[in-house]
């Protein structure tokens, strides 16, 4: 019999469906366990003060979701294999969906038409260290050159010596966790954050703990009782237009999160993977705390997907542990993508890139405001997602499956939270699709929103 059980203060109407998200939070957590016995049903309604038919309803709900089965006599069993990276976006582009799940910037053929004229031009220029080197040293030089002129319209003051260029902005956040923590290291988050953060921790033997935020991002308070509490080391944080709920941190708030930074001494990884992408934004968190903060950002995001390459910079004290965990984990980045990357750089194209996807989001935005109006969400009009908030009556699993059912697909709220729990909100993104696409799937989810509640339908 398990020794965790569900928490009677964290029930909410409907109670079966939120006391079933609270067993499906245990056992995608890991708290739960493959085979491991759930509570009899009277035994668990004692406990929490409601029906038995309630418990009966919400093992019914959890069998739907296959996560346990049960049998007369034996009792209820997990049969979940345990935690696990759980994607927020659907694994392929299926033909009938409208696949707002995944975030991804606007593409057309004049992305394609810059990637084949950029390698034609490769084709002439191409350095021989490019294809023939195994040495880092030898190859990109240059190409840091580049990163540190790039990374200064960003707002980021840095060196040639502590810069790196990786596979892209993930190839980058493994790197700096891998560089900054250890095993057993605390590390704080936003409770609603980038989803694979819980995962790539759990991988490298951190403890996470989310802490509170607001429509500002990160509360400085709730961080501090959380360094008081736990001995915080890292902080995790994505200032500018936050995967997955769009936050655009202002500047006191980025201040005031370095200086509590400073007091308790923690290092910060700052995830600017959008940044480029905002005309007028405020300063990184790296321009308030250099000496203790490893920046991240990359392209894939604001410039095409194709462009897998990230720069981290970092303070001297971490140049040697980052150039070593990349050693480690991928000798380097692809030379050849990193010619062409700083090819655009040096000619301006990653600049008219970026112009253009922001035109691009700008109309998509406008779509997005037509078609949700007077629906609750967070944007921003240069963003490539928005964080839709689903009204109290309305259970995310079943308003996500209705969502695939009627043909679209969007992002639930549970990989992103670090408690495993729904928070009644889907993450749409704007840019995975045609215009004409968008604006059908946003109707769609329009008309959802305005409906009566239809939990029978529970799954995909």
């Amino acid at each position: 019999m398990t020794k965790w059980r569900p928490d009677a203060g964290q029930l909410r109407r409907p109670v079966y469906i939120s006391l079933a998200d609270q067993f499906t939070a245990a056992i995608k957590s890991g708290r739960l366990v493959h085979e491991e016995k759930l509570p009899g049903h009277r035994d668990l309604a004692y406990d929490l003060k409601v029906s038995i038919q309630t418990v009966s309803k919400a093992y019914d709900v959890l069998a739907r979701r296959g996560l346990v089965s049960g049998e007369v006599g034996r009792g209820t069993y997990v049969t979940s294999t345990g935690p696990s990276l759980q994607s927020p976006y659907i694994a392929e582009r299926l033909a009938n969906v409208i696949d707002l799940s995944i975030v991804t910037p606007v593409c057309t053929s004049f992305h394609l038409d810059r990637m084949k004229d950029a390698l034609h031009r490769l084709a002439d220029t191409l350095p021989p260290a490019a294809v023939l080197s195994f040495r880092p040293n030898t190859i990109f030089p240059r190409h840091n050159d580049a990163a540190v002129a790039w990374l200064s319209t960003l707002g980021v003051s840095t060196s040639p010596q502590n810069l790196l260029v990786t596979n892209g902005a993930s190839s980058a956040f493994t790197i700096a966790l891998m560089s900054a923590a250890g095993p057993g290291t605390v590390l704080a988050a936003e409770e609603i954050c980038y989803h694979v953060i819980r995962p790539l921790s759990d991988y490298l033997g951190l403890r996470v703990r989310a802490i509170a935020a607001d429509e500002d991002g990160m509360l400085p308070g709730a961080l501090e009782e959380a360094c008081l509490r736990d001995k915080v080391r890292v902080l995790v944080l994505q200032p500018n237009l936050a995967n997955p709920t769009a936050t655009l941190m202002p500047e006191a708030r980025r201040r005031a999160l370095a200086e509590m930074a400073r007091k308790y001494d923690l290092t910060i990884i700052e995830n600017d993977v959008f940044g480029p992408l905002i005309s007028s934004r405020p300063r990184p968190i790296a321009a308030f705390a250099p000496e203790r903060t490893i920046y991240f950002t990359g392209f894939t995001k604001v410039a095409m997907p194709g462009l897998r390459i990230g720069y981290i910079a970092a303070p001297d004290h971490f140049a040697a542990t980052i150039a070593n965990r990349q050693l480690m984990a991928n000798w380097m980045a692809t030379p050849m993508i990193a010619e062409l990357a700083t090819l655009w750089l040096g000619d301006g194209t990653i600049g008219k890139l970026v112009d253009w996807q922001r035109d691009a989001l700008r109309a998509r935005h406008r779509i997005v405001t037509d078609a949700l109006q007077g629906a609750h969400y967070r944007a921003h009009p240069e963003a490539l997602h928005v964080w839709l908030t689903l009204p109290p009556d309305h259970d995310e699993l079943a308003f996500v499956s209705q969502a695939r059912v009627r043909g679209v697909a969007v992002a639930p709220s549970t990989p992103f939270s670090l408690s495993g729990l729904p928070v009644g909100a889907v993450r749409v993104s704007v840019g995975a699709t045609e215009a004409d696409e968008l604006r059908a799937g946003l109707d769609i989810l329009a008309s959802l929103l305005r409906a009566a509640p239809d939990r029978s339908v529970l799954t995909i």
